[in-house]
């Protein structure tokens, strides 16, 4: 999905999308500097927009700017990997067990569509393949009807993504991957029939077992051998 400049309202949104998918999709790697005017020329804009869409970016933890100018993709970090993962240990078993008791009929056909779409994610996946990750979890989010909540954890995605793929560097058995896709559908089950308890279980396993927590084990253990 690479996004088109006429389909933007201005052209700071359309640089934002534009360098926020370069980011996800690996293509400007953790660490890497980004080239400003180079990219502008590349992406048929001036430096004004794009620097519009860097400070947006660094708010959201996936830039690093400095007093010079310059910017650089936010590195990996073993910290905010594991602050991630503690965040989401609560908040999403939350928003599934709220949805187990608020989910419409609407918000049931909007998780099994977005069930049917969903693959396991290879090891270099491109950002339609993360956006359909994004999209099955976003649907039980919406369906917790806690807009705050909602917030909450959509704000966490963007930086989650680069986590999912540092993980997906180390090939998964297939026996991760059915159990992955095995606990998608339980979820979906569990929320269908309205059992707040085993939704909220099944998605503490979900995030227990995550890429997200993955690469904080990675990170965590890569930060104590340099420390050694």
């Amino acid at each position: 999905m690479t996004a088109t400049a006429g389909l933007f309202a201005t052209k700071s949104d359309y640089a934002y999308t534009r360098i926020r998918e370069l980011i996800l999709s690996g293509e400007l790697e953790p660490g890497a500097v980004i080239p400003q005017a180079v990219l502008a020329r590349q992406i048929g804009i001036s430096t004004t927009p794009l620097r519009e869409a860097l400070r947006r970016l660094k708010q959201q933890g996936l830039v690093e700017l400095d007093a010079h100018r310059d910017a650089r993709v936010a590195p990996l970090d073993a910290e905010e990997a594991r602050n991630l993962l503690e965040v989401r240990r609560s908040l999403d078993p939350l928003a599934a067990s709220l949805a187990a008791g608020r989910r419409t009929t609407g918000d049931l056909a909007e998780m099994r569509a977005a069930l049917d779409g969903l693959e396991s994610l290879p090891s270099n996946p491109t950002v339609e393949q993360l956006v359909a990750h994004r999209r099955f979890h976003a649907a039980i989010y919406r369906a917790s009807y806690n807009s705050l909540l909602v917030q909450t954890l959509d704000g966490l995605w963007d930086s989650a993504d680069r986590y999912r793929r540092h993980a997906l560097q180390l090939d998964r058995s297939a026996a991760e991957r059915d159990r992955t896709a095995a606990e998608h559908t339980r979820l979906v089950e569990a929320i269908d029939s309205g059992d707040g308890a085993a939704a909220a279980d099944i998605m503490r396993a979900h995030v227990e077992a995550s890429l997200g927590a993955r690469s904080a084990g990675r990170l965590a253990e890569h930060a104590g051998t340099e420390q050694s």
